[in-house]
């Protein structure tokens, strides 16, 4: 179930960085991006994990486990969302000459 949820969350982020390609495609770096996004990502995990010691310290063990799962699920987001290669532009072409590169939108 896990690696469902993980390709599905792959689709949706590629998908995602397709249209905003499309919409904005000489205006937009889309490595940039996903740095962007990881970084607002990690500091919400971070968040998270201060609210689940937080909800710990108050005795609140069912609030503490919450915040917690939240924070490892935003962790398993920030590996799956890194874990996409983004190709640079002018690169794109060449990559697809390659007769050695899997094909289908999740090959990475």
């Amino acid at each position: 179930m896990t690696q469902l949820h993980d390709l599905r969350l792959r689709l949706l982020v590629q998908q995602e960085s397709e249209r905003i390609a499309d919409s904005q495609p000489a205006d937009l770096d889309l490595s940039v991006v996903q740095a962007r996004c990881l970084c607002w990502l990690a500091l919400l995990a971070e968040a998270h994990e201060d609210q689940a010691t937080d909800a710990e310290r108050r005795g609140d063990t069912e609030q503490a486990m919450g915040w917690f799962a939240d924070s490892m699920r935003l962790r398993d987001v920030i590996g799956v969302v890194s874990s996409i290669e983004i190709p640079l532009p002018g690169t794109i072409d060449e990559d697809e000459s390659d007769p050695e590169r899997p094909e289908g939108p999740l090959a990475a």
